[in-house]
C-alpha cells in the first residue's frame, strides 16, 4: 500500500497468512483468515466465521481494540464502484441494532467485486 494512499483513506488487500500469524491470539480455535484489508493502521479482517474490525488506536498504535461481528449480524451490504472523476470504490456495511453503517474505501487497484463477494459468501449462508 502506497503511503498516498492510506493518507487518502483507501483500503489495501494485506497477506492472508501473516494476519493468521498475527492475530493468533485473538482468533478461535481453528478460525482462518480468509482474507484482510489496511486502512492506514487499521485493518479489517474476514475470517471463516466473523468479520474483525482493528483499530489501532494512539501515536504508537500499542492499544488495540478488535471489534468482532458475527457473520449473521449483518443485515444489508452494499458497495458502490467508483466513476470517471470519483475513481474510488465504497463498501456500506450495516449491522443489526444500528441504524448507521460503517463505510470503507477501496482505491482502484482493490477489486471491490472481490470484497463483496467473500462478504457475500459468508452473510448469505
Amino acid at each position: 500500500m502506497g503511503l498516498l494512499d492510506g493518507v487518502l483513506g483507501n483500503a489495501s488487500k494485506i497477506d492472508a497468512a501473516k494476519v493468521q500469524q498475527e492475530f493468533q491470539q485473538v482468533l478461535a480455535p481453528n478460525e482462518k483468515v480468509e482474507h484482510a484489508y489496511q486502512l492506514i493502521r487499521d485493518y479489517f479482517v474476514f475470517t471463516d466465521k466473523r468479520l474483525v474490525l482493528v483499530d489501532k488506536q494512539g501515536v504508537t498504535g500499542s492499544k488495540v481494540e478488535y471489534h468482532s461481528i458475527p457473520y449473521k449480524s449483518i443485515t444489508h451490504f452494499s458497495i458502490e464502484t467508483g466513476g470517471t472523476f470519483d475513481m474510488d470504490a465504497e463498501l456500506n456495511i450495516w449491522i443489526s441494532g444500528t441504524a448507521v453503517p460503517f463505510k470503507k474505501q477501496f482505491n482502484k487497484k482493490l477489486s471491490i467485486y472481490e470484497v463483496q463477494s467473500v462478504l457475500a459468501a459468508y452473510v448469505l449462508r
